[in-house]
């Protein structure tokens, strides 16, 4: 059976959604690597949603690395985890023209990724608040049995006020099994790649913990640990061959243990880092003030 096949009989005996007919788009089309975002306002009931369209080609190609193999649809994935730090996604099916689609909350804030680039200052004091969050998302999805496998700033929408933000994107999730965790997939955005990944070696749950690191490291110090030269999987090899720059000379006068926290999460050796995601967000826990 095809690839689109499988893809189809997912989905058979379900109704496809005719956008057009259910919904007014209140707002074009924000493009993502592997899908289109929309909000939109649904006819019957005023509600505001986000509707996210995956890319069917994109798609079809992420799926064939794992060709014989049982791998969840991100929708399916989505509507399974329910935390207050995780996006509600409400359905998941196919449109009319065949492509997957998710139907979510609307969430009316911007991405922490644009927040952190333009050195927002409604961020400074609620790092730490944030980071506690980002790790109880986490530790949802690990104790689900998934690897996000994309953990980073832009996979996060903050709260207007900055005092929350909500886990966004399963694209690239997979189940947490040893089918799936073996060497070769080297999906991700690479600034914020474990080295064990872009080495081709196992990897377990543990390289989320690694993404997280990274992207508390940026959110703290405004800067990633490793240059960013390329932007491509290049740059990731860096993360097993150099040190990562110091979090305290990015930022001094950060609380002492939070900093280490923080480095032991971007160890190259998955074996230094917190064991899990839950041990991480009980450390955040314990820590009651950013800086010294």
């Amino acid at each position: 059976m095809s690839l689109l096949k499988k893809f189809t009989s997912f989905f058979a005996g379900q109704p496809k959604l005719d956008i057009a007919s259910r919904f007014e788009i209140l707002r074009e089309a924000v493009s993502g690597t592997m899908s289109e975002f929309y909000k939109v306002r649904e006819h019957g009931t005023g509600r505001t949603l986000g509707l996210k369209i995956l890319d069917l080609e994109k798609q079809q190609f992420f799926d064939s690395r794992f060709a014989g193999l049982k791998r969840p649809k991100e929708g399916e994935i989505a509507m399974s985890l329910t935390h207050p730090c995780i996006v509600r996604t409400i359905e998941h099916g196919l449109v009319i023209t065949g492509q997957q689609y998710l139907l979510m909350e609307y969430l009316d804030g911007r991405g922490l990724n644009s927040l952190i680039v333009d050195r927002d200052p409604m961020l400074e004091g609620k790092q730490l608040i944030l980071l506690r969050q980002m790790a109880d998302a986490l530790a949802c999805v690990h104790e689900a049995g998934y690897i996000h496998r994309d953990i980073c700033p832009r996979n996060f929408i903050a709260a207007p006020d900055c005092r929350s933000c909500k886990l966004i994107d399963f694209g690239l999730t997979l189940p947490a099994k040893p089918e799936f965790m073996a060497p070769g997939n080297r999906t991700g955005t690479p600034n914020y790649m474990a080295p064990e990944i872009v080495r081709r070696r196992p990897t377990d749950q543990r390289v989320d913990i690694f993404s997280l690191g990274v992207t508390g490291f940026r959110l703290l110090a405004y800067e990633l640990p490793w240059a960013a030269l390329e932007g491509t999987g290049r740059d990731a090899l860096t993360h097993d061959t150099m040190a990562p720059s110091d979090i305290f000379e990015k930022r001094p006068g950060l609380n002492q243990e939070l900093g280490d926290l923080i480095m032991s999460c971007i160890e190259r050796d998955p074996r230094r880092r917190p064991e899990t995601a839950k041990d991480l967000l009980t450390k955040l826990q314990r820590i009651k003030k950013m800086e010294a």
